[in-house]
């Protein structure tokens, strides 16, 4: 692995030891008790497992950051100004369904900036990571975003279908994390969603940035309702012009 910051390694073997949860659930997915926390909107006991893994390993830090999760909200340590983003399982439909496009995905905030990010699909087995300054990476190879300039010739991961010209070729995944990782590593060329939480894009904002890429339009301060534009660079402009989501 190439030189990373303690605090990045950790979150990669919190999101490693996690994983060993998901793998075993989703192969016994008629065992899972599901429960409906919205419409559309399933949380799982994996969920939870997950996410108190996660915790806990990242407690082990002595940094004593405060927390925020997809379950739990907003948990206040010591330094209550820079926490860890957590979203134990991104694309909970595609895990309850069976479907393998699924991933863990942690992010740190440090002075109002994210500086490091993990997003880990488990069962592809593909750990992407990325810190300030450090470069994007996948299994340690460094990624780039793509390099095409042509909207019309670029492939987008969406969470929605209206407005959207019908010349775009769009994929709606299921998981916004995974959209944005894939921005990263050049298979999206763009990623355009609407209404999303902090915890779904917050990973993946320093991993597209850290590979070239921009993001457009995403601030911090809140928490959900977030709307954000990430592409490759070369096509922001155009694609800001033809979907005005903000």
């Amino acid at each position: 692995m190439n030189s990373i910051s303690p605090n990045l390694n950790l979150m990669i073997k919190a999101s490693e030891k996690a994983s060993k949860v998901l793998i075993r659930d989703f192969g016994e997915l008629e065992k899972l008790q599901i429960s409906i926390k919205g419409p559309n909107n399933f949380v799982t006991n994996a969920d939870r497992k997950v996410e108190e893994m996660i915790i806990k390993e990242l407690e082990k830090s002595k940094k004593n950051f405060s927390i925020l999760t997809e379950e739990r909200g907003f948990i206040k340590k010591k330094d209550i100004n820079n926490f860890w983003i957590i979203d134990p399982i991104d694309g909970t439909t595609n895990f309850l369904n069976g479907v393998p496009h699924f991933c863990i995905s942690i992010g740190l905030l440090i002075d109002n900036e994210i500086i490091a990010g993990v997003i880990y699909d488990p069962i592809k087995d593909e750990m992407f990571y990325a810190e300030k300054n450090g470069g994007s990476y996948l299994n340690n190879k460094s990624i780039r975003v793509s390099k095409k300039n042509r909207i019309t010739d670029c492939l987008y991961g969406v969470n929605f279908r209206k407005n959207i010209p019908e010349n775009l070729i769009i994929r709606n995944t299921g998981s916004a994390a995974l959209d944005l990782a894939y921005v990263s590593s050049g298979r999206f060329d763009g990623s355009i969603h609407k209404n999303v939480n902090l915890w779904d894009v917050a990973a993946g904002t320093i991993l597209i940035k850290e590979a070239g890429g921009v993001v457009d339009n995403f601030e911090l301060e809140k928490f959900n309702k977030i709307s954000i534009n990430a592409s490759n660079g070369r096509i922001s402009g155009d694609l800001n012009k033809k979907i005005n989501i903000f």
